[in-house]
């Protein structure tokens, strides 16, 4: 097989190929397989299974053999199921667990031998620049300190502006926690105090927010959004106040399990770890003086291929890069190589709202790529589409009040009658109204726009709007004069009003 390396997506989004990465940690042992090794890799199949590698392992101990016969049975199914798939390209890394069992490089040639499955060791080196390259995939704005929890170990990294700077691996991982706790209640904390001080750097970051990765700790955010009663269940970019963790801490000390297993989302099997997680969580942002806490799903796997790309490609936005695929896949009149419309109504929309900065102008642009995707939805249905694809899409790079902004002009586009005052429950807690109001006029803009073209990008060519002395002017080119038909100046008029503007055709005008 080839490596990842070198396969790079070529423009063309169905000729890419398979890619599957296989994690094998001291907690779970998960195989995920990407449509193509690209900047937002759509993810064809994921499978995990808690084979607790690092279960009762001491530094320099052996694995279990209970959990490597499970481990064997887990990779000889992945293997099938890859060869099935027709994976082009498999990687496959051990962490933690193996690297620090004294039986782990024995294990590691019995996977070969049983499975097929060549492993790759890698050391604490190499994963904690792996999970900081992930982090930094999911959010290109990220500038703070990592931390990815894993069953055997916890690294830190220092990133901003795109790089990966100083970084560190501790034997503070989730089951060797749990472990500490069940001896000693007592000993956690001094344990952890006495691991967090071989972070020679941890002033550097301080005031800054602190970037969670590992399943632990995504439990945690997820107990926190059940118990602040977060509308949106997305835990990608979910931010926690710096004290959060205190209150987390004193919830697990009387919480029940049964109400723990109540819980959306939260595996049952990562319940005994999150007191020890929610420990180590709130040693981790004091130490460092963490402004917030931001939960990021993006971790190693997603490192490892972002690693492999070539620097232009991954210095590309990863959510206008989703939808730009989103619109290539799915829009009426796409030949399967760009996203036409999107683009004409980018440049439709850019004169009338010149002034928005450009983190707004990133979700505008994103909508109208996204402006064409919902037509094979029931014409009743279309705007909860859009809401629904904004709110819950498995897109990288926006924050929750980005996809409140994105939902509301996808629902008004979409036929959705989004009243200013009363907006759409949850978009109402995720966003001001003043930014969900104008997501609403780039929906009314954007409605005028696919109307006008019917959907097609080149009428849009023939058409300019402009603002100016309270008019909400739409000129068209010579012999395009016809496009304005009966329905094109409702939605002029819809769009004028919610500007507070009057609606004025200049028709036949060379543009």
């Amino acid at each position: 097989m080839a490596t990842a390396a070198d396969m790079v997506a070529s423009p063309g989004v169905e000729a890419q190929p398979r890619i599957a990465i296989i994690d094998i940690g001291s907690n779970s042992v998960r195989l995920v397989v990407y449509h193509g090794l690209s900047r937002t890799p759509s993810v064809l199949f994921n499978e995990k299974v808690m084979a607790g590698l690092g279960r009762g392992l001491a530094r320099g101990g052996k694995l279990s053999e209970p959990a490597m016969e499970l481990t064997l049975k887990t990779l000889a199914r992945f293997s099938l199921l890859c060869r099935a798939m027709e994976v082009d390209s498999l990687r496959a890394v051990a962490t933690a667990a193996v690297r620090d069992a004294v039986n782990g490089a024995a294990f590691v040639a019995r996977i070969r031998e049983e499975t097929g499955v060549a492993v790759e060791i890698i050391d604490g080196e190499m994963e904690a620049r792996g999970a900081a390259l992930g982090v930094i995939a999911g959010i290109p704005q990220a500038d703070g300190v990592v931390g990815d929890l894993g069953g055997g170990s916890l690294e830190l990294v220092r990133i901003a502006r795109g790089e990966v700077h100083e970084r560190v691996s501790l034997p503070l991982g989730a089951l060797r926690l749990d472990a500490i706790r069940k001896r000693n209640r007592r000993a956690l904390g001094s344990a952890i105090a006495e691991a967090l001080d071989q972070l020679p750097w941890a002033a550097l970051g301080g005031g800054l927010p602190f970037y969670t990765v590992g399943g632990s700790w995504r439990a945690l955010a997820q107990l926190h959004m059940h118990l602040t009663h977060w509308p949106l269940p997305v835990v990608h970019q979910y931010v926690m106040p710096a004290e959060s963790p205190d209150r987390l801490v004193r919830t697990l000390s009387h919480i029940s399990v049964k109400s723990l297993k109540d819980v959306p989302a939260i595996s049952g099997s990562r319940i005994p770890q999150l007191p020890g997680a929610a420990a180590l969580l709130r040693a981790v942002t004091k130490k460092l003086g963490s402004s917030c806490i931001i939960s990021s799903a993006y971790g190693l796997r997603e490192g490892l291929l972002f690693g492999a790309l070539p620097p232009e490609a991954r210095a590309v936005d990863p959510l206008l890069s989703a939808a730009r695929e989103m619109a290539i896949l799915s829009g009426r009149f796409s030949d399967g190589t760009d996203a036409a419309v999107g683009d004409a109504l980018i440049n439709f929309t850019d004169g009338l709202f010149a002034d928005d900065p450009p983190a707004m102008a990133r979700i505008r642009h994103t909508a109208c790529l996204l402006a064409d995707t919902a037509w094979r939805a029931h014409p009743d249905m279309r705007a909860e589409h859009g809401l629904d694809t904004a709110l819950h899409g498995t897109w990288v790079g926006i924050d929750a009040q980005g996809r409140a902004m994105l939902g509301a002009a996808l629902y008004v586009l979409n036929g959705g009658s989004l009243n200013p005052a009363l907006p759409l429950a949850p978009l109402g807690h995720l966003a001001p109204a003043a930014l969900l109001e104008r997501a609403r006029q780039w929906g009314l803009a954007l409605r005028l726009g696919q109307r006008l073209g019917g959907g097609a990008a080149a009428p849009l060519a023939w058409a300019r709007m402009e603002s100016t002395g309270g008019v909400l002017r739409l000129s068209l080119a010579p012999g395009a004069s016809a496009l304005y038909g009966e329905a094109v100046q409702r939605r002029h008029r819809a769009l004028a009003q919610a500007l507070g503007l009057v609606a004025e055709a200049k028709l036949a005008q060379a543009l």
